[in-house]
């Protein structure tokens, strides 16, 4: 198999890498984070700073999308290794990505963790009473909620035998296709008639 040597500038890494992968999966074999992925934005912009002539020709999208003075820079979910030789790559420098914004719970965490060992007992016993109360309310309104459900299971098993004790109840003739119905009703009406 053909393969060819690159080397991650920015990174450090340097390896080899099939003829024929994307840059984009040798950035991702090599592990090199902020660049696992690709979005639709194609935040994969990279530069070759040597073996340009080795990776396939520019797409329409990378002419379109990339800077046009910036003859080095390629998507590299596009530039494919089409030769062997040596590729060297510049990675841009990745984006910060904005912290999370910390939640309710985890505030109260830290809150809970710099307090003094008696009000840590404080705080757990009221949060134990607060659970009590909510666990007590619960089992009350449980049986209600499972008779509603048990009434509703019953009402429909109800309607259900109703509606088979009319449908018995019917004649013969009407319990048929409708269209044999219309004939029958008609030659019963045609009979009844003529005596």
């Amino acid at each position: 198999m053909a393969e060819a040597e690159i080397r991650f500038e920015r990174e450090g890494i340097e390896g080899i890498i099939p003829i024929g992968s994307y840059l984009g999966d040798a950035l991702r074999r090599f592990g090199i984070k902020h660049y696992d992925k690709c979005s639709e934005e194609h935040d994969c912009v990279v530069d070759v700073i040597k073996g340009a002539d080795l990776l396939s020709p520019p797409t329409a999208e990378e002419s379109a999308g990339l800077s046009k003075g910036a003859t080095r820079q390629r998507l590299a979910c596009h530039a494919r290794i089409e030769r062997e030789g040596e590729i060297v790559v510049m990675t841009h420098e990745p984006k910060e990505e904005p912290k999370p914004q910390e939640t309710e719970g985890e505030h109260y965490r830290k809150q809970f963790a710099e307090l003094p060992l008696d009000q840590k007992i404080s705080e757990l016993v009221k949060l134990e009473a607060l659970a009590l109360g909510e666990t007590v309310s619960y089992i009350i309104n449980s049986p209600f909620a499972i008779f509603e459900k048990v009434g509703d299971v019953m009402a429909g098993f109800g309607m259900k035998l109703e509606k088979q004790a009319k449908e018995a109840q019917r004649p013969a003739e009407h319990t048929t296709e409708t269209g044999s119905t219309k004939r029958t009703a008609k030659k019963k009406k045609s009979q009844t008639d003529q005596k």
